[in-house]
């Protein structure tokens, strides 16, 4: 568990490396493990024979963090605070025998490990670029619960430090000492454990600025103006931005103003406080089952054919340098990848290139890569105007414009020249996977790859099935999506495959609510309230509405007889073939574009939709956004266009913003009341028509819960 060294300078080593685990965490058994370690050190300390501590790894990650599994399943508070205080303690024990503590990071340190290493007093990390570091609860709905909230207060400032943990990043070794997390970078691991070694012996003694007299908060505390004044404004950026709907980053800036006005110690149990209330709740329990139980069920391949193995593609192809086409082209050469890029002529693909180009040095001037490592990956996109050149490819997508002909001619073009083991993929979004599979001359190798824009911000591909693809290339594509680090969705060829199909009933209702007579202002600032990264007509905008129409028409023709038109279909066709306007792409549709500037409502929606409505509930006009969403996801589970739980709730969170607290579209369910639901989905039914209507899984799922 820990291994400790002692040599003849008086410097202890302590190694953690627990057994039967891949990686080491924080939880229970280390600190039943370091808790007479910390004793014995204390009494070295007080012998005279202990002049500096080193903390390091044996295993390849430094710490990834606390027990997800223990808080996840954790239900009596006074245990989660007690959990919190002990580790809490121990830190603080660690650091205030008067002996410097260096942590000598060899990998990556997360969440309660980072805690662990702000609880030693200088950190040196070995600068690799793939090591991460910091605090991510924030993305589970957690904060550091072992004073870690407490330590970045004092080490950064209130302002600072409110930013380095509510935005949840994961930094580079190089973004972490330009931030100020940690002290120093070594080249080796030799060098890492020699210059930790060389600080200790120049340190007459270990204190940290908390328990110095003199020591002060960087900028100042909650009681200065000035810094009264950032935490009201952070206060109303946080709001304007979450809508007050997550917990976890008020809580952080709560603590950082409450804790700044008091001493350590109080101030670390008012964290405790906060961390107790957070792992307890509801907002928690969702946000970890969707992205660390679901996201490693889906990762891990739960859904991906059994009995194949790895693929290992090395080089791709890729016809269209669009934007989409050339997000793709940037996503694979950041993972090692090299790229054909085509297009119809030489300079168009180049172009394409340069959009990669750019992105890459965005994302270098993040500092996720360096910049040498920039140019060399640009230097891995070849660009082409003959499809000659895939014949060395794995692997080739298209991302042309959304036309079954145009499609069809470069697959044709590409096919002549692939080997009998490359995979052909489309990323249509619309047309149906079959339609395009029946022109292919190797439709067992025929495949769909749904990205979805911006290819480089969204983290989720739709892998979809033709009526003759392989389980080999099913397995094929979901390796290739993992290797460029995109999550892998596996659905059925069906209208508007799973994230545009259940995103389409959202804007639907919206616009529906609009025919209704609700104001369109109410009905958008409604959605955005909910939790939605835009309201739904907003998103009509962005989709295009004929796109909308496109899925309501295949819908129509898959279900025939049964296909009950939506009601605001009238209203979607009075839009685009009365008035005109088809959305963002024509630049008019419910919102207009002025060449400057951002877009507002059209001012004369209200004219061709009068609003009438004044006896509106907000829970009402929440749920019904809502439940629309997690009913037609519910249709999809019955229909077998997925075939898993955590791909619905990934899918929707990461594949149109469904909102994140509530842990997805399923766990919506769960989190509302399997009972609660159905009957309030009868009830909505009763008053709003048949799109309510509750699928015989879910009432399965009501049985067997009531």
């Amino acid at each position: 568990m820990i291994k400790y060294k002692k040599d003849t300078d008086n410097i202890v080593t302590l190694t953690l490396d627990m057994a039967h685990r891949e990686v080491n965490i924080i939880n229970h058994e280390v600190g039943k493990a370091l808790l007479p370690v910390v004793q014995h050190l204390h009494r070295e300390k007080a012998a005279g024979r202990l002049r500096g501590i080193i903390i390091t790894s044996a295993k390849k990650t430094f710490s990834t963090g606390g027990d997800l599994d223990y808080l996840h399943r954790v239900q009596n508070v006074e245990e989660i605070h007690h959990y919190a205080e002990n580790l809490k303690q121990l830190f603080r024990d660690l650091e205030s025998p008067g002996v410097p503590v260096v942590a000598a990071i060899n990998g990556s340190a997360l969440g309660t490990g980072f805690e662990l290493a702000l609880a030693c007093h200088h950190r040196i990390v070995l600068g690799r670029p793939n090591i991460r570091l910091g605090h991510p609860e924030v993305t589970l709905g957690l904060i550091p619960g072992t004073g870690g909230v407490i330590r970045l207060l004092w080490l950064l400032g209130v302002e600072k430090a409110f930013r380095v943990l509510t935005e949840g990043r994961r930094y580079t070794p190089k973004e972490a000492l330009e931030v100020g997390i940690i002290d120093a970078l070594a080249d080796s691991e030799k060098d890492m454990l020699e210059r930790a070694k060389i600080w200790l012996l120049a340190q007459v003694e270990g204190r940290r600025p908390w328990d110095r007299q003199d020591g002060r908060i960087p900028g100042g505390t909650a009681r200065d103006n000035a810094v009264a004044q950032v935490i009201r404004q952070l206060a109303a950026d946080l709001t304007q931005r979450q809508q007050n709907n997550y917990a976890a980053p008020q809580a952080i800036l709560n603590i950082l103003s409450e804790g700044s006005k008091v001493d350590f110690d109080t101030a670390c149990r008012i964290e405790s406080r906060y961390f107790t209330e957070l792992v307890s709740s509801q907002e928690s329990k969702n946000m970890i089952q969707a992205f660390w139980y679901d996201f490693k069920a889906v990762i891990d391949g739960a859904s991906r054919p059994k009995g194949f193995g790895k693929f290992r593609p090395k080089k791709v192809g890729i016809i269209g340098s669009g934007v989409m086409g050339s997000g793709i082209a940037a996503a694979c050469v950041m993972r090692g990848l090299e790229v054909i890029l085509k297009d119809i002529s030489k300079s168009v693909a180049e172009r394409g290139k340069l959009y990669a180009a750019q992105r890459l040095v965005e994302l270098a001037q993040e500092g996720k890569i360096t910049e040498e490592d920039s140019s060399a990956l640009v230097d891995k996109i070849q660009t082409t105007k003959t499809a000659a050149d895939f014949e060395d490819c794995d692997l080739v997508i298209e991302a042309v414009f959304e036309n079954r002909n145009v499609k069809t001619k470069v697959m044709h073009e590409a096919e002549m020249h692939m080997d009998e083991y490359s995979l052909f993929a489309t990323n249509t979004s619309s047309i149906p996977i079959r339609t395009l599979a029946e022109s292919s001359s190797r439709p067992g190798n025929f495949v769909g790859l749904h990205f979805f824009s911006p290819v480089e911000e969204v983290p989720i591909v739709e892998i979809i099935r033709g009526p003759q693809t392989t389980d080999e290339t099913i397995a094929r594509a979901f390796d290739f999506v993992k290797r460029i680090r995109k999550t892998p969705i596996i659905v059925k060829d069906s209208w508007g495959f799973f994230a545009s199909r259940v995103q389409n009933t959202y804007l639907l209702e919206g616009i529906q609510l609009l025919s209704e007579g609700y104001p369109a202002a109410l009905i958008e600032n409604v959605g955005r309230q909910l939790g939605m990264p835009k309201g739904p007509l907003a998103l009509a905008d962005d989709l295009g509405l004929d796109m909308a129409l496109r899925f309501e028409n295949q819908a129509a023709v898959l279900y025939g007889p049964q296909y009950i038109q939506h009601p605001a279909v009238p209203a979607l066709v009075k839009m685009k073939d009365d008035l005109q306007r088809l959305g963002a792409r024509k630049k008019a549709g419910f919102y207009d574009y002025p060449q400057a500037g951002e877009r507002y409502l059209w001012t004369a929606v209200h004219e061709h939709f009068p609003h009438h409505r004044s006896d509106w509930s907000r829970q009402k006009l929440e749920e019904r956004l809502l439940f629309v969403q997690v009913i037609e996801a519910v249709w999809c589970l019955q229909e077998k266009v997925l075939s898993s739980v955590p791909e619905a709730n990934l899918g929707s969170i990461y594949g149109w913003g469904f909102p994140a607290f509530k842990g997805g579209v399923i766990q919506f369910i769960n989190d509302y009341g399997v009972v609660d639901f159905l009957a309030r989905c009868r009830a909505y039914e009763k008053e709003h028509g048949p799109r309510f209507k509750a699928p015989k899984l879910l009432r399965q799922m009501a049985a067997a819960a009531s």
